[in-house]
């Protein structure tokens, strides 16, 4: 982090002035089971632990070490600084657990004069410097040397104690964020299954619901346009095989659809849309839907029930692709009512609003966080040492 001024009272030092730094280590062969051990209390931190984490504390592992496996790696205490220096670099966590980490990490250890949480958060800002300094090959990768020449600005212990605060008040609201929404996520995977399936029913409907082929009750097209027809500044969206949208200057389609990738992430339904558009010949475009049938409860069907049929009826070949007989023979059941549809899609559209409100509210506060780091970490913004953050 570039810092061309600090306020008085900080300075500006090495990780070698505030910790020591040493490498973990690793039992070989690894693949051997006589290092590992369901019964143990000894957790094995891999670097995939550390992404299903709160970012803050590691509070459990996937995999723990036998006595054999301890005495050959690096134990830890609970509480204990580490960091990744090898294939996803410079991702620090405090250990909430008996643990040993493997050379891929360090930890930093008997600190002077900086507060753990404080520091953490001053790793986490160096994040791209770190990984810019990686060594290059199969994997990046750092060593203790690259760590410990890092430079970090350090403010007063009481405004470091703050700062941690302030970043930790925010990393909670996110936590909670993010648990908000898993919750109606998990919610929305329910009302879908219940209520495209028939098994719930909404109130003031009760006809029989009938089965049809998709063929049967919408027009299924692929694209002609290829990736050598998107323009960067085109007046329409280009549907790709990705999610990406790129931009096309003329239109083939104006209308409601349902789109998906042939090829690709096949069975993946990533875009519902009604208006003009074009498509990548690799995209099928479902459209044109009969009288009384909703495009928006198509598309939520799909969306529920369409990828098993897609995985087990694509084209194995280099790429997996989809042929149209695979669209037009998927089976499905549906209202005969397009009130009850509708009303299906009302209560399905709500439960997604919801989510992409949450969704936005969560970008927001994570953009939120970035700035503070740059703010709090640099000087430029201070907070008033005992007195609530806020």
């Amino acid at each position: 982090m570039s810092v061309p001024m600090l306020p008085s009272e900080w300075a500006r030092v090495r990780i070698s002035d505030v910790a020591t730094v040493s490498r973990g280590a690793s039992p070989r062969p690894i693949a051997s089971a006589r290092w590992f051990s369901d019964n143990s209390e000894v957790g094995w931190v891999r670097i995939s632990d550390l992404g299903r984490s709160d970012g803050l504390t590691l509070k459990t592992t996937t995999q723990r070490l036998s006595q054999d496996g301890i005495a050959r790696s690096r134990f830890l205490p609970p509480g204990t600084l580490i960091m990744s220096i090898a294939a996803t670099v410079g991702v620090p966590i405090i250990t909430g657990i008996p643990a040993c980490i493997h050379d891929g990490f360090v930890a930093l250890e008997r600190l002077r004069g900086v507060d753990q949480m404080y520091l953490l958060y001053a790793l986490k800002s160096l994040e791209d410097e770190l990984r810019s300094a990686g060594q290059t090959g199969s994997q990046a990768n750092v060593n203790t040397e690259i760590v410990n020449g890092l430079l970090v600005n350090l403010p007063p212990e009481p405004e470091q104690k703050r700062i941690a605060e302030a970043l930790r008040d925010t990393d909670n609201q996110i936590a909670a964020l993010k648990s908000l929404v898993m919750k109606k996520q998990a919610i929305s995977q329910g009302m879908m299954q219940q209520l495209l399936s028939g098994k719930t029913r909404l109130s003031g409907f009760s006809q029989p619901w009938q089965a049809f082929q998709l063929g049967d009750v919408a027009r299924i097209k692929t694209g002609t346009r290829n990736n050598q027809d998107k323009k960067p500044s085109g007046r329409y969206p280009f549907f790709v095989r990705s999610a990406t949208v790129e931009r096309i200057d003329t239109f083939s389609y104006d209308c409601e659809a349902i789109l998906i990738p042939g090829e690709g992430g096949i069975g993946s339904i990533f875009h519902y849309i009604n208006g003009k558009f074009e498509v990548h010949q690799r995209v099928y475009a479902i459209s044109h839907f009969n009288s009384g049938v909703s495009g928006k409860f198509v598309y939520f069907y799909l969306r529920q029930f369409f990828g098993p049929h897609a995985m087990e009826n694509s084209v194995k070949a280099t790429v997996d692709s989809l042929r149209l007989p695979t669209f037009k023979g998927f089976r499905m059941t549906m209202p005969a009512r397009l009130d009850e549809q509708e009303a299906i899609v009302a209560a399905l559209s709500d439960c997604a609003d919801e989510i992409e409100l949450l969704n936005t509210r969560l970008a927001k506060a994570r953009d939120l966080k970035q700035g503070m780091m740059q703010e709090l970490l640099t000087g430029r913004t201070r907070l008033l040492v005992g007195k609530p953050a806020g």
